[in-house]
């Protein structure tokens, strides 16, 4: 049995903890950037469930217990791919963000906040420190023509 050396340990730890933080921001690159360090992470934890170097797993040329074990080389490779994967289609929902916003910015979307002020029981904890919103988001009900009653009857 193989144990881990407490260098790889808090490397692991290291890239696990910023890429979370980086998942966390609300810049789409921040994102990117945390699902690739996470993606490497992946790579490492799997690599070093593997063990050591040891010998091609070929009957004929080592005994079997100084075969490598092929099932986390396997699911590197696969999680290289989920990676990619993720980066691509990171890269071009920010491209697309940045052609119609002019930043890459997720902003919070005012009709959950409404949602979630309506669904706040009387006499919450919760109080609403930061006002009113000022700014209308032109497709949301309270933006069009139609009375606040008549949306709220609609649901």
């Amino acid at each position: 049995m193989t144990t881990i050396n407490i260098a790889m340990a808090v490397v692991l730890a290291v890239l696990y903890s910023v890429g979370f933080y980086l998942l966390l921001q609300r810049s789409l690159m921040r994102i990117l950037i945390g699902i690739v360090v996470l993606g490497h992470g992946a790579n490492l934890l799997l690599q070093l469930a593997g063990g050591p170097p040891a010998r091609a797993p070929v009957l004929g040329t080592a005994l079997p217990e100084e075969f490598a074990d092929p099932l986390p080389q396997a699911l590197a490779l696969t999680a290289i791919v989920i990676t990619f994967a993720l980066t691509t289609y990171l890269l071009a929902l920010g491209y697309r963000s940045w052609v119609l916003t002019g930043h890459d910015e997720v902003q919070d979307d005012l009709e959950d906040r409404r949602i979630a002020e309506a669904e706040r029981p009387d006499g919450s904890m919760e109080e609403d420190t930061e006002g009113a919103d000022d700014g209308e988001d032109p497709g949301s009900a309270a933006a069009s023509n139609e009375p606040a009653e008549a949306a709220e009857s609609a649901r």
